[in-house]
């Protein structure tokens, strides 16, 4: 079971993880996975998966690439490690960066990271109360990336639904939230959504809000079409049934009207019937399109300034997740205050490695072919054999 190592080794952790300042901000903390001697598995529940130190089954490198891997199929995981000193925001930037590699192709499970203010990580579990979720997740077609924030009291969720790489490679996910309140995404260091908090998360009412008191008028038309008054029934339409008595079906010889009632023949659509006529439509000329009441503003709509603002120091980054198919990865949890600081960052640990990993899965995915057609051969031969062996024994 993972466990914190003693309070001198802790504190070494603690120098190596301290916050770092640079020329254009400061890198409060970043987890390069050195050691997970520092990260405290929950007890909350007695069967949580187990994790290990490794750079999975391929890597671009045995070492730098070594991570938090959760190990077993089918289990709750809920593991934290704290930070160096609290993390608040005010009037700052707050940026937060983390990697993932999902090297077991990954059907069903999160890929996601807690941050959380001040709490027992003995105690951590799916309800522990956090400010920020963030991360992939998924559940075979259903395929998310969670950027939840807790807001007076709630779990508020991402309005947006940006897609992720479906591989077995490592992807770094970031997120820049501004104290003008507004925020962006980066996938691989790459920008893909950007917008407001209150535009694209459910904190505040509705600005405006129907007006309870605005009833539609009486003569408002809201029908688009009439039938055209000048169209007239062809005089040749035959207004036949649309079905008829099938002529070619007879009664069965076998048929018995005593036991089996009346014989009646089956109907038949009606090749002469051209269905019942009706005039074609017209634009109505009084339409006045679709009635909606008027809009008002909302007496409860209040603007929040705030809405970027930490609301209690963050002391905890977790990782508590579920997974059917174990073999993530988790590397470099980065939080900073400077999204250029934090993005040069990934860029030296991911760019640099990303195509020696992709060239290490090659081979590592030919290799997995090769094993398979050998089991496959081994299968195959093992069941001529058997077939040999009841042959002789007859």
């Amino acid at each position: 079971m993972l466990m914190c190592m003693r309070p001198v080794a802790v504190a070494c952790v603690f120098v190596a993880l301290a916050t770092v300042a640079t020329v254009h901000g400061a890198i409060h903390f970043h987890e390069k996975f050195s050691s997970i001697d520092h990260w405290t598995a929950s007890k909350a529940r007695s069967d949580y998966g187990k994790v290990e130190l490794s750079a999975g089954k391929f890597y671009a490198d045995a070492e730098k690439s070594k991570g938090l891997r959760l190990t077993e199929d089918a289990r709750f995981y809920a593991l934290s490690t704290p930070l160096p000193t609290p993390i608040t925001n005010e009037k700052k930037d707050f940026v937060v960066s983390f990697s993932v590699k999902h090297e077991q192709d990954l059907r069903c499970g999160g890929g996601y990271i807690k941050l959380l203010p001040q709490m027992d990580p003995a105690e951590l579990k799916g309800e522990t109360k956090y400010w920020l979720m963030f991360g992939p997740d998924r559940c075979g077609y259903d395929k998310k990336i969670h950027i939840i924030i807790s807001y007076n009291g709630a779990n508020r969720e991402w309005k947006k639904r940006p897609s992720y790489p479906d591989d077995r490679l490592t992807h770094v996910y970031t997120l820049h939230i501004t104290p003008s309140n507004s925020y962006e995404f980066f996938l691989d260091g790459v920008s893909k959504e950007k917008g407001t908090l209150e535009a694209d998360w459910d904190f505040l009412p509705e600005k405006e809000i129907d007006d309870p008191e605005d009833k539609k008028p009486a003569d408002w038309v809201d029908v688009p079409t009439i039938d055209d008054s000048e169209d007239k029934k062809p005089e040749d339409w035959d207004s036949e049934p649309e079905k008829i008595v099938d002529p070619e079906a007879k009664k069965p010889d076998d048929w018995n009207d005593a036991e089996d009632g009346a014989w009646e023949a089956p109907m038949i659509p009606n090749p002469k019937s051209k269905g019942p006529w009706a005039p074609r439509k017209i634009p109505n000329p009084a339409y006045k399109g679709p009635w909606a009441p008027r809009r008002i503003p909302n007496p409860a709509y209040k603007k929040d300034e705030e809405l970027y603002k930490i609301p209690e120091p963050l002391t905890h980054v977790g990782i508590d997740v579920w997974q059917v198919e174990s073999g993530s990865i988790f590397k470099d949890i980065i939080i900073g205050d400077d999204v250029k600081e934090v993005l040069d960052i990934v860029k030296s640990t991911y760019d640099g490695m990303k195509k020696a990993e992709e060239d290490a899965l090659a081979a590592f995915e030919k290799k997995e072919e090769q094993d398979e057609k050998e089991e496959d051969k081994k299968e195959t031969d093992g069941e001529e054999d058997k077939k040999k062996e009841d042959k002789s024994d007859l």
